[in-house]
C-alpha cells in the first residue's frame, strides 16, 4: 500500500523538474571566443610616432589618447598606425598602444 503512494509522487516531482528551464538552457550557447577581438587602444595620455620601429628614430608627432587611429601592421613590439587625426603614420610603441584582453567567465 506505502508503495503504491509512494510511486505517484515521484513521478510528479519528476515531470515538474522536467518542466524548469535551467540556466543553462535558457541562455544563449554564445562563447565569448568566438567573439571578434577588441580593438586597440592608447594606454597613456600621450604616445610618439617615430618613423621606424625603435626608440632612437626620428619622432614624427604624437599620438594623443582622444585621436582616431588605424593599425596597420605589427613588427615585434611596436604597431604601425595611421593618425587619422592629424595624418600622420608611422610606429608606435606597443607597450602604449594595444588591444584589451576580453574576460571570459564559462
Amino acid at each position: 500500500m506505502l508503495g503504491a503512494l509512494a510511486l505517484p509522487v515521484l513521478s510528479a516531482t519528476t515531470a515538474s523538474a522536467a518542466t524548469v528551464p535551467t540556466a543553462a538552457t535558457a541562455a544563449p550557447a554564445v562563447s565569448c571566443h568566438n567573439l571578434p577581438s577588441l580593438p586597440y587602444t592608447v594606454h597613456a595620455k600621450a604616445v610618439t610616432i617615430r618613423s621606424k620601429a625603435s626608440s632612437k628614430s626620428t619622432a614624427l608627432g604624437v599620438l594623443y589618447k582622444r585621436h582616431k587611429f588605424t593599425v596597420h601592421k605589427k613588427s615585434g613590439n611596436w604597431v604601425y598606425i595611421t593618425d587619422k587625426t592629424t595624418g600622420v603614420k608611422g610606429w608606435v610603441s606597443g607597450t602604449y598602444v594595444y588591444r584589451d584582453v576580453r574576460m571570459c567567465l564559462d
